[in-house]
C-alpha cells in the first residue's frame, strides 16, 4: 500500500492494487479511500468484473433495461471472445441446470431464443434416491410442465455474447483485460477528488465507474480488495463430470439423482441418446473414476444406479462414454458476509459458492441478476445515484434472505448423506418418504428451486 498526495490538497489518497486481506473488514482506511484520478479517465455508470456466464449475463441484462438506455457500462473478461461456429456434434461436459425463472431472466434479453436455436434439454421429472434404503423422492408437475433445462454453459456463453454483440452501443466489452487494483472514494466530496471507484487494469490503463459489479468467482478479487469477509470451507469432495451415450434411445427427460455413501450422482439429459453425469465423490475415488479404463468407468456409472427399484421409471443404463469428456474439478461452499458496500455489489460465486447436488449454482446467480436489475432499474428511473447504498442494501436483503436458506439446506443434505449412522439413515429415509407422500410440501420446494 503506498500513500499518495494529491495535487491540490495535503489529504493523502489511498491507492492499493491487489487484494486487501480479510481481516480488514469494516477498517475506514479499506472501506472509504479515495482517488485523486486524472479528469482523462473514462467514467462508466456501471462495471462488471468477470464476463462468466453471471457476468455476460449482468452486463446483457443492463443493456437491454430501457432505463439504462443513456447509460455507459462496461464489462471486464480476462479470456478471449467465446464464439462457436457451427455447432459441434460432441457435447461439452460442462453443463447447467436452468431453472425457469432463470430461462425467464435470459428471454427478457433475448439470450434464451438463441439457446433453444441451438441446443437444450427440457427435463419434466426428477427421481431422487437414498443408496441405503428403498426411500426416494419424486418431483414432477401435475401438467407435465418443464421443471428445468439442461444447457451445456458454451451454448448460455454463445447466446450471451451474441446478444452482447446486440447492445454494442451501451455494452462495452473488454476481453483479455482484468482489473488489477481498486481504490475506493472516501465518503464526503473533495474538489480534486473523484467520487468514483477507480480501477487499474493489466495493461496500466485506468478508468472510473460509479458502480462496480464483482462477478468474478468464488475467488472474486473485488470481494478481497473491497474487504468483505467471506466464509467458506472445501468439501472433502470432487465432481466428476463426462459426457455419457445411452445403451438405447430414450423419451429422456428425466434427472436421475442417487445419494451414494460418497456423495451423490446424477444423470441429466443432454438428448434421447446421451446424458451429463455428474458424480460427487471422495477426491481419490474421482481421480480413480478419471483414471479407469472405459468398460471400467461405464460398469462404475451402471452399478451405482438400482435395477430395481419401486418407482415407475428405472434410469437408462449407459452403454459408452465420450473419449476426453471426463474431468474433475473440487468442491465447496462459500459465502459472502456483505453482498454490497458503497459503490460495489457482489453477485454470483463471487457472493456465494454451493454444492452441486441441487444443481442451483447458476441459478443463484441468475437470481442475484433478476433482483439487482430490477433495483437498479428503479434508481436509474428515479435519477438517484447508481452506487447508493439505498438500494444496493434493497437488492442484499432479497437475495441474502434467500440463498443463505439455499446454501444452509443444501450443505445439510450433503452432510446428511455423507453416513451410513443408522439413526441419520432412519432420519433421512422417513424424511424421503414423508416429503413424497406430501404433495404440498413438494410444490413448495420446486416453486422455490424453479426461482
Amino acid at each position: 500500500m503506498a500513500v499518495r498526495f494529491g495535487a491540490l490538497t495535503s489529504l493523502p489518497c489511498v491507492r492499493w492494487s491487489g487484494a486487501v486481506p480479510l481481516a480488514a473488514g469494516r477498517d475506514p482506511l479499506v472501506a472509504c479511500r479515495r482517488w485523486a484520478g486524472s479528469s482523462t479517465d473514462t467514467v462508466y455508470d456501471v462495471v462488471v468484473s468477470g464476463g462468466g456466464l453471471v457476468g455476460a449475463a449482468m452486463a446483457c441484462a443492463l443493456g437491454h433495461d430501457i432505463h439504462f438506455h443513456d447509460k455507459k457500462i462496461l464489462l471486464l473478461e480476462a479470456g478471449s471472445k467465446k464464439v462457436m461456429g457451427n455447432l459441434s456434434d460432441t457435447y461439452s461436459n460442462r453443463v447447467s441446470s436452468i431453472s425457469p425463472g432463470s430461462a425467464t431472466l435470459l428471454s427478457s434479453f433475448g439470450a434464451w431464443d438463441h439457446i433453444c436455436n441451438m441446443r437444450c434439454r427440457a427435463f419434466r421429472r426428477m427421481q431422487v434416491w437414498d443408496s441405503c434404503s428403498e426411500a426416494l423422492i419424486m418431483f414432477d408437475k401435475d401438467d407435465l410442465d418443464d421443471m428445468g433445462y439442461i444447457v451445456e454453459n458454451d451454448v448460455i456463453m454463445h447466446a450471451l455474447t451474441k446478444q452482447l454483440e446486440a447492445v454494442a452501443d451501451r455494452v462495452r466489452v473488454l476481453y483479455r483485460s482484468k482489473a488489477v487494483g481498486y481504490a475506493w472514494p472516501l465518503p464526503f466530496s473533495m474538489a480534486d477528488s473523484s467520487p468514483w471507484v477507480h480501477i487499474t487494469l493489466g495493461d496500466g490503463s485506468t478508468l472510473q465507474t460509479k458502480l462496480l459489479i464483482g462477478a468474478d468467482g468464488h475467488n472474486s478479487g473485488v470481494r478481497q480488495a473491497a474487504g468483505i469477509q467471506n466464509v467458506s470451507w472445501n468439501y472433502d469432495q470432487s465432481a466428476v463430470v463426462a459426457t455419457l451415450h445411452l445403451s438405447e434411445a430414450t423419451e429422456n427427460n428425466v434427472a436421475w439423482q442417487r445419494f451414494l455413501p460418497s456423495g451423490p450422482i446424477a444423470l441429466l439429459p443432454l438428448s434421447d441418446t446421451l446424458s451429463s453425469l455428474v458424480w460427487s465423490t471422495s477426491h481419490d475415488h474421482a481421480a480413480e473414476l478419471v483414471g479407469m479404463d472405459e468398460e471400467e468407468f461405464v460398469d462404475a456409472i451402471n452399478s451405482a444406479f438400482p435395477t430395481r427399484v419401486s418407482a415407475r421409471q428405472l434410469p437408462p443404463s449407459v452403454a459408452k462414454v465420450d473419449a476426453k469428456s471426463r474431468a474433475l474439478f473440487p468442491l465447496g461452499l462459500g459465502h459472502a458476509a456483505e453482498y454490497v458496500r458503497p459503490r460495489v455489489a457482489l453477485i454470483g460465486d463471487a457472493a456465494h459458492r454451493v454444492h452441486p447436488l441441487a444443481g442451483q449454482g447458476v441459478n443463484m446467480g441468475f437470481g442475484d441478476i433478476s433482483s439487482l436489475v430490477r433495483h437498479l432499474s428503479t434508481a436509474a428511473f428515479n435519477g438517484k445515484d447508481l452506487g447508493s447504498m439505498s438500494h444496493l442494501t434493497g437488492y442484499e436483503t432479497d437475495r441474502q434472505r434467500h440463498n443463505t436458506a439455499l446454501l444452509a439446506a443444501t450443505d445439510l443434505l450433503k452432510r446428511l448423506y455423507s453416513t451410513r449412522a443408522t439413526p441419520l439413515v432412519l432420519l433421512r429415509t422417513w424424511g424421503l418418504q414423508a416429503t413424497n407422500a406430501v404433495s404440498p410440501l413438494k410444490k413448495q420446494i420446486m416453486a422455490f428451486a424453479s426461482k
